[in-house]
């Protein structure tokens, strides 16, 4: 178990203070492995394509930063890394006709699941390409709201009143992520397979960022050099919000980063204030009245499992279940899909409708065959919402889980751009509201499979519901 050291008292760093700082700083472009990043802000834009007009149109949006969702946790290291290629060439040539400077965060997962460093490095070789430097990779996990911490190097996730280092965890032990190590100097090594050397990483702890000046922990930060990776503690936002001053200073002082960030920098780097739920009245304004929800779970985490229980348990709910064996199988898809979307658009009518997949957990043989499977059973899940929502079109949609997030909302609904609403829950559950497309108008709520208390899905479907 970690305990939080008891001696540092806590610091007070307004989101104002940030945002004051942010007139002349680079517009981040947060290339999102899952859609899950969005979940702890409000009122930025995202893109689910990286055409050269809808870049365009992100970085003519007065925000100091837009989403673009890459999902690439869902793809093999090639084609992640060529994702990554396209996306970051993309920008970078739609910025310099806009003549607007960019910074990169590479956002994946707060319990250390996704390709890296594979992604920062292939940014790190675009942003070269096109002339310039990168002098260090800020490694900054932490998702507050959810109890994902750094604390003397070492990231630990909050269970129960617990703190427990995050290789302890059930994440650790991911199919295709797995790992050993939480002090993430050492969680570096092992995911570069001994290229990086512990020792190399530098690591600026959380005495630092509460005692130093904006200018010294600035100073700590420009040291970095070729690509070196810097890892930064983080118990309270407050923390990140004085880690984003000194990345500004540092930035404006001629350093240059890539970050690799879980969900809370988002917020500390863009100013944003800790998040609210979005009000019963908005709600009320976004959900079609009189009309059911669906769910869409594709998450295999236990938490999800339990969040299930409960939601059957409070509300009334049609459970539909698309079979992973037939999806895998060789014939009888088409036809399964038929009658589970029959089943659903008949449901709707009455109850809101849960689509889940087949709780058992099927992976492969090794990590490609793993991630082969996952992409298979997305297909089909995004097939049937689609056709689910063409013949009767709910209220709202829900995904559970990331890449069912990012399938649903791409392949699903058709999603290409779109505004993040805010959170429906604290700092977690992202609603977005689609721009233009067969979804436009209709509220779509991203909900990571590994957040919440074992109540969380009820009560989004609550509000949504009561909202109707």
């Amino acid at each position: 178990m970690t305990v939080l050291p008891e001696s540092l008292s806590e610091i007070a760093v307004p989101a104002q203070q940030v945002r004051e700082a942010l007139t002349d700083a680079r517009r981040v472009v947060f290339l999102d492995d899952d859609p899950t990043g969005t979940q702890t802000v409000r009122d930025l834009p995202v893109l689910t394509r990286w055409t050269l007009d809808d870049i365009a149109w992100a970085l003519q949006q007065p925000t100091p930063g837009f989403f673009i969702l890459t999902n690439t946790r869902s793809l093999d290291r090639q084609a992640a890394a060529q994702r990554d290629r396209d996306i970051a060439d993309a920008c970078l040539c739609a910025a310099r006709t806009l003549g607007i400077p960019l910074a990169f965060a590479s956002r994946s997962d707060s319990t250390l699941r996704g390709h890296f460093p594979l992604e920062t490095d292939v940014i790190s070789d675009v942003v070269s390409a096109h002339g310039d430097t990168v002098d260090g990779i800020l490694l900054a996990p932490a998702y507050i709201d959810a109890g994902r911490l750094t604390i003397n190097g070492v990231h630990v996730l909050r269970s129960g009143n617990e703190m427990i280092p995050v290789a302890e965890s059930e994440f650790a032990r991911d199919g295709t992520f797995g790992y050993r190590s939480s002090r993430l100097a050492d969680w570096v090594a092992e995911k570069s397979e001994g290229h990086i050397d512990s020792s190399a990483v530098l690591e600026i702890p959380l005495d630092a960022i509460r005692s130093e000046s904006t200018s010294q922990l600035a100073g700590r930060l420009s040291q970095a050099r070729n690509r070196q990776v810097v890892v930064v503690d983080a118990v309270t936002d407050d923390d990140l919000r004085a880690v984003a001053l000194a990345l500004l200073e540092s930035e404006r002082n001629g350093s240059a980063f890539v970050y690799r960030i879980g969900p809370s920098f988002v917020r500390a780097r863009t100013g944003q204030e800790s998040s609210v739920p979005i009000t019963d009245s908005v709600l009320t304004d976004l959900v079609t009245p009189r009309v059911h929800g669906l769910v869409v779970v594709g998450s295999h985490v236990t938490l999800t499992t339990r969040q299930l229980d409960i939601l059957a348990q409070r509300r009334r709910i049609t459970a539909v279940e698309l079979d992973v064996g037939t999806v895998l199988a060789a014939t009888g898809l088409e036809r399964h899909i038929d009658d589970v979307v029959a089943e659903a658009t008949a449901a709707l009518g009455e109850t809101t409708v849960v689509l889940n997949t087949t709780r058992k957990l099927v992976t492969g043989a090794d990590k490609e065959a793993s991630l082969d499977i996952s992409r298979r059973i997305s297909a089909a899940v995004s097939a049937t919402v689609r056709r689910i929502v063409e013949a009767r079109r709910p209220s709202f949609v829900v995904a559970k889980g990331g890449i069912t997030s990012s399938d649903t909302a791409t392949h699903g609904l058709g999603i290409d751009r779109a505004w993040v609403r805010g959170p429906v829950l604290n700092g977690i559950v992202s609603l977005w509201e689609p721009v233009g497309g067969p979804a436009a108008g209709l509220p779509f709520i991203v909900f990571a499979g590994n957040v919440g208390d074992d109540t969380a899905l009820a009560d989004v479907v609550e509000r949504l519901e009561n909202a109707s």
